[in-house]
């Protein structure tokens, strides 16, 4: 274990991020003022980390942790490539776990997602249908926004702009908290051609602007709006969200993408190889046992067959010995579940 490392993944929890040094000037950020975090559930890290040996799962390699470390330290996106069931989205929640960050923050990208789609979502619709209904029951008219008040007090109930605005998990990220939240955009690969573009100017300034509030920031400078993965609203204020400290942002991809120059340029690169056996057996232990482990060898050498042939996941493995263990399954139908539920998802010709 190197000395430098804040991020040590031996998956136990520790306050390691208080000594982390402070930026390069490039880096350094200063939103405020400084905000409560709201952590919301941590389930989805049990699930991806299985026992709070998650350390097993993992079993990452020196070299791998320097990188995870590298982009701690710099204050820049991890970029984590590698096929299906390598792990990829696994750092996020380990990171995330032993430094004591709280629950994840999730945006999972598709084909149709849009950098606003991860900072915030504004519904223009559902605001002006309550304003007409408000207006049909008596209680004035003016349009929306004539429920917002100059000087940011109380607001018409039903009406107030910050009611029909939320956060999204890269928006989340980028409150000024103390320490860093842990953002995982996920699949980033699935996204299109012009994301990665889109995110540099959020990257490289740890901040970005609500329209719909720099319109009204002279009359109501302090707006209450949603966040992702809490239930208590956080004020924006002048209509601009700005970090303080810049978010630890795992990005996976399940292939080498072809990326623009600039984007990679401001990220740390990781890739992550096929599991070995050590690392099979590792997984298998911490999400159902050592003693599962210990028995599920003919299971992990029909996975790793498998693989051969074409991309299989970490979650059929798990499947697989799961079934075997629970229903107690004898040598024979252990074979022949291996058969079915291990096949390539996607088989040569």
């Amino acid at each position: 274990m190197a000395d430098w490392w804040i991020f040590r993944g031996d998956g136990e929890p520790h306050d390691g991020v208080a000594r982390l040094p402070a930026p390069l000037h490039s880096r350094l950020f200063d939103g405020g003022p400084p905000i409560e975090p709201q952590f919301g559930t941590a389930r989805a890290t049990e699930q991806h980390l299985g026992s709070p040996t998650q350390g097993q799962a993992l079993l990452l390699s020196a070299k791998d942790i320097d990188l995870i470390n590298a982009a701690i330290y710099w204050r820049r996106p991890l970029l984590v490539s590698g096929s299906p069931g390598t792990g990829k989205s696994t750092i996020a929640h380990a990171v995330a776990h032993e430094l004591r960050l709280g629950s994840v923050l999730h945006w999972p990208v598709t084909s149709r997602s849009t950098v606003q789609d991860g900072l915030y979502t504004y519904d223009a619709l559902a605001r002006l249908e309550d304003a007409n209904l408000l207006r049909a029951h008596g209680g004035g008219g003016g349009g929306a926004d004539a429920a917002d008040p100059p000087g940011g007090g109380p607001a018409t109930p039903g009406t107030d702009i910050g009611r029909y605005i939320r956060l999204g998990p890269l928006g989340t990220a980028l409150l000024p908290h103390e320490r860093p939240r842990v953002l995982l955009i996920d699949e980033f690969d699935k996204g299109d051609s012009d994301l990665p573009n889109d995110l540099l100017h959020v990257f490289e300034n740890g901040e970005f602007a609500l329209p719909e509030l720099l319109r009204l920031r002279q009359s109501r400078p302090r707006t209450d709006v949603g966040v992702t993965g809490g239930d208590e609203p956080v004020t924006v204020q002048d209509g601009r969200v700005r970090c303080r400290a810049f978010p630890i942002v795992v990005i996976t991809d399940n292939a080498e993408h072809d990326y623009p120059a600039a984007f990679l340029r401001r990220c740390v690169r990781l890739r992550l190889e096929e599991p070995s056996r050590e690392r099979l057996a590792g997984i298998v232990a911490a999400h159902l046992g050592p003693a599962v482990a210990r028995q599920s060898d003919d299971l992990i050498d029909a996975f790793l067959d498998s693989r051969q042939d074409g991309t299989v996941a970490t979650d059929q493995l798990l499947g697989a010995v799961y079934l075997a263990s629970a229903a107690r399954l004898g040598v024979e139908d252990r074979r022949e579940l291996a058969q079915s539920i291990l096949a390539p998802l996607d088989p040569g010709p």
